[in-house]
């Protein structure tokens, strides 16, 4: 059976509206996911947030209170019958209550038990990787599997297969574009 590792925080949730919606009320800017070229959003922010921009990222509650991403419930449930999901997740202070409470929330047949957390998602043993953070996908690629992007301004310099959502993602497993 493939072992698919599924990322959380902009594949599974959509973490960077609510991110970004915290920021810019503070700081009464206009940030979006549609600005980023960059990995680093702390050079799209003000001057006076800087590398503060992270801090949101620390705050009870934010991860626990994010939306899934269009299809990515439904999708997880078909592909669960047919391969063994993980979700791979980093995390900060908060989040790693949050993210489990969240997994049990709305992803109950997946379970807590396949939630890992982890920095270096290419040392957990899996085919594929769904992830949207360019570090991630060139360290997956680097160590021989598939990396698959969840398409979005800030990862385009990255050399893997991307899809646009989960549809496409999930059409591509079905049809063996990648050899799965």
């Amino acid at each position: 059976m493939t072992t698919l590792l599924v990322d959380m925080d902009s594949v599974i949730v959509d973490l960077m509206s609510e991110w970004h919606r915290r920021y810019n009320e503070r700081y009464h800017d206009t940030l979006s996911v549609a600005k980023l070229r960059s990995w680093d959003s702390e050079i799209y922010v003000k001057p006076e947030c800087g590398v503060k921009i992270y801090d949101f990222l620390d705050e009870p509650g934010l991860f626990l209170e994010l939306q899934p991403l269009p299809g990515a419930i439904d999708a997880l449930r078909r592909l669960k019958r047919s391969h063994d999901v993980v979700i791979v997740t980093s995390s900060r202070t908060y989040a790693y209550t949050d993210k489990e409470l969240w997994v049990e929330r709305h992803l109950p047949f997946i379970g807590k038990r396949n939630l890992i957390y982890s920095h270096r998602k290419e040392l957990i043993c899996g085919d594929l990787l769904f992830d949207d953070a360019p570090p991630n996908l060139e360290a997956f690629r680097g160590s021989g599997r598939l990396a698959v992007a969840m398409d979005y301004p800030y990862n385009r310099d990255v050399d893997v297969p991307r899809v646009s959502d989960w549809q496409e993602f999930e059409q591509a497993l079905t049809d063996g574009r990648w050899g799965m």
